[in-house]
Parts: C-alpha cells; structure tokens; sequence
C-alpha cells in the first residue's frame, strides 16, 4: 500500500488505522476476502472520554454496502484518560479483493457531554498485499 496507516484527529480524538489483507484465511475463488484492521484511539483532548458505541460503513467494489453500528468495541466501552490509548484488532470480509471503511465512534466526556470522532476512510485491497498471489 502507498500508506500503510491512515488517521484523523477530531473533537481531541486521534483515531490511526492499520489496514491488511489476509490471503491466508481468504478464499478468492468464493469471494471470501478477509481484511484485518488494527485502530489505535488516543486521547489528545484535556478531559477523559468514555468510547460508547461505533459506526461503521463497509464498501465493497461490488456495490455491497454495509452498515453497522453497536456499543463499544470489541465488547468493550473504554475510559481513555487525557494523553492514554486503547488499541485493539478486528476484521470484515468482502466479496471482492477491494473496498473501504469508515465511520465514526460516539463518546461522552467526563463533564457529561457527548461527542463524535470520525474514524478515517482507509482503503482495503488485495492486490497491493506483499507476496505472491493466486
């Protein structure tokens, strides 16, 4: 990939997304295309935040579209304290060997009041995987 993380800071939330493809758990001639993705969200705001629930778009080349939402992430709601991190892993399958992501994690602040963070679009691609291809 010409990049391989991609981040966006808003409303004193830095969100960086490492995205990578999967051949190993792929099956191409399915369109079964397995892509993992590592998020670090650090805090660069003056209060702490609590990481509430998550919005995701998912675009395949295809034309699928794929929308969801839910609390937290990864089963978890974090409390991420001025100038901390959480940082965790997940996956999406599509049916075609490219696409992309993007959405927005909602939280609330210490003082009460709710706030988005836009997680940036980030490209999801096969062909620019290392390594031989089948």
């Amino acid at each position: 990939m010409a990049r391989s993380f991609f981040y966006r800071e808003s409303s004193g939330i830095r969100i960086t997304v490492r995205p990578h493809f999967l051949p190993e758990q792929s099956r191409p001639d399915q369109q079964h295309f397995v892509f993992a993705y590592g998020v670090r969200i650090e805090n660069v705001g003056g209060q702490a935040a609590q990481l509430l629930a998550r919005h995701w778009l998912i675009h395949d080349s295809v034309g699928l579209d794929t929308e969801v939402r839910g609390d937290g992430v990864i089963g978890e709601q974090p409390v991420i304290a001025p100038g901390r991190v959480h940082e965790y892993q997940s996956f999406c399958v599509l049916k075609s060997a490219s696409g992309h992501m993007e959405g927005e994690y909602y939280f609330v602040r210490a003082d009460g009041s709710n706030f988005s963070a836009r997680i940036p679009r980030f490209p999801l691609d096969a062909a620019e995987a290392p390594g031989p291809r089948t």
